[in-house]
C-alpha cells in the first residue's frame, strides 16, 4: 500500500479595521515572514505585524498576521 502525499494549501489572514482580509499564497516556497513582507507593500499595517499560526482549518493551513501597533506590554 503506497502513501499518498497531498499538499495543504496555505492561507494568510489579517484584521484591517473591522474586516478580515484573506490573502492567497503567492509562492509555497516562501516562508510566512517572506509572504508578510511581500504583502506589506500593498497593506502597510503588515510592516508592524508578526506571524501567528499555523492552524489547520477546513483542510487549509491558516496563518494570521497580527499587528503589534497600539498594543502595550
Amino acid at each position: 500500500m503506497a502513501l499518498l502525499v497531498t499538499e495543504i494549501p496555505r492561507v494568510f489572514k489579517f484584521q484591517s479595521d473591522e474586516d478580515t482580509i484573506e490573502l492567497i499564497d503567492p509562492n509555497p516556497d516562501y516562508s510566512p515572514d517572506e509572504v508578510m513582507s511581500l504583502y506589506a507593500h500593498q497593506y502597510p499595517a503588515l510592516t508592524t505585524s508578526t506571524v501567528k499560526g499555523m492552524e489547520i482549518i477546513d483542510d487549509r493551513a491558516v496563518y494570521e498576521f497580527v499587528t503589534t501597533v497600539g498594543t502595550k506590554g
